[in-house]
């Protein structure tokens, strides 16, 4: 019988040969691809990888079956997978549930192959497929937060009480300090500040201690439809704000309900934020002509661009796809204003802080972006870009925004 295995040799050559009854992959190193081979090549792994993915999981489900870890030594399946498959504890846990799905629901494995599912979402939808549901559960499958949302909407819990609760604290002794030098803390829980949570994983005190338990990263989990259960650290202070909102919210919110006291307080925050970054209001005045010195465009401008571009990365690949990222929005000039461009509605969208620099080395090369201790790179760049020539229409299509219309979606 032919033994085969497969070895990945980073070298030029053909896409495969035999030598000596062993199937050798010749690869290219990433370094020598073009962009279209490169990404071509990444997406072909992709797919191999789900696919070796999913062969993983039917073998799984088949040595559980068998309950073969036994007879090798291993009290479950998790441990097998720990100690003899070499698999992270997420890793572990989230295959096994996949595994003991796709015997019950063999469609399953289809869905993994094609990226549909993932071992992460099969394992939050097992505990809930039964033969009568599992079709629509696992056709909506999407990423995780989407199957999250579907099982809240599917298996709605109830509401949470609100509750504000101080932390406990405790000595905790790292190897910066002797046993012998622990030293007991005061008297008392210590309440967690700001400064302590941030560095809570580090925050040391005299003798190498500290006094801070590790912060558990914040909490959003879909209770039901539109209901949300919202967790996380505050420090005495925030709490402070907090009690002092309730306190000046007594007549409009009398319970003190800490739901609605965070809605008013983010719906005034977000306004604000709105009004600061693009200009938002009810009562637009007409605004003057920008200061040519100017980074910002004028108010009005920036009000009709967030309108557009639905306060989005207005960026679109070659291939159609939109960004639509929503953090760190900037006002990005198609014909760069270091080479006159203007601050114009039809000169000026938004783009997230990647692809405003993405649009920079289009233009000016690589290596032009603006960075946190530099000014303006590309204005010194702009110097060597020819008076004369220039081809404002090529710049607006440099990243293919210009040839199609901006969705919001």
């Amino acid at each position: 019988m032919l033994h085969s295995q497969l070895i990945f040799v980073i070298a030029i050559g053909p896409p495969l040969t035999w030598r000596g009854g062993i199937i050798v992959t010749v690869m290219t190193h990433p370094t020598l691809l073009a962009d279209d081979a490169l990404t071509a090549e990444l997406r072909h792994l992709a797919g191999r990888e789900r696919e070796t993915t999913a062969a993983f999981i039917i073998h799984l489900a088949e040595l559980d079956a068998r309950r073969l870890y036994e007879g090798a030594g291993y009290r479950s399946m998790f441990s097998y997978c720990r100690k003899v498959l070499g698999l992270s504890e997420d890793a572990a846990y989230n295959r096994i549930k996949a595994a003991r799905a796709a015997r019950l629901f063999p469609a399953i494995v289809a869905m993994l192959t094609d990226g549909r599912l993932s071992p992460t979402t099969v394992r939050l939808l097992a505990p809930h497929l039964t033969v009568e549901n599992h079709e629509k559960l696992l056709a909506a499958g999407k990423g995780k937060q989407d199957v999250e949302e579907l099982l809240a909407s599917w298996f709605p819990q109830p509401d949470v009480s609100p509750s504000v609760r101080k932390l406990p604290s405790r000595v905790v002794v790292t190897e910066a300090a002797a046993p012998c030098e622990a030293i007991a803390p005061p008297p008392g829980p210590l309440v967690a500040t700001s400064s302590t949570i941030a560095h809570a994983g580090g925050a040391i005190g005299v003798g190498g201690i500290s006094s801070v338990l590790p912060s558990k990263p914040a909490l959003v989990r879909p209770l039901a439809r539109e209901r949300y259960e919202i967790r996380f650290t505050a420090s005495a202070e925030t709490r402070d704000l907090m009690r002092e909102a309730q306190d000046l919210l007594g007549h409009a919110v009398p319970t003190g309900d800490l739901a609605a006291v965070f809605h008013r307080a983010l719906t005034v925050l977000v306004t604000d934020l709105k009004r600061r970054k693009f200009a938002a209001t009810s009562r637009p005045r007409p605004s003057h002509d920008s200061n040519s010195g100017s980074q910002t465009p004028p108010a009005a401008v920036r009000r009709e661009v967030a309108a557009r571009d639905a306060s989005r990365c207005a960026f679109v690949s070659k291939d159609g796809h939109r960004c639509g990222e929503r953090r760190f929005l900037e006002f990005h000039h198609v014909v760069p204003r270091a080479v006159g461009g203007a601050a114009t509605v039809e000169n000026i969208q938004l783009r997230c802080r990647a692809h405003n620099g993405h649009e920079v080395d289009l233009f000016f090369g690589p290596g032009k972006r603006r960075t946190k201790d530099s000014t303006s790179a590309a204005t010194a760049a702009a110097r060597e870009v020819p008076a004369t020539g220039f081809d404002g229409a090529a710049a607006r299509t440099r990243s293919g925004t210009g040839t199609r219309p901006l969705m919001s979606g």
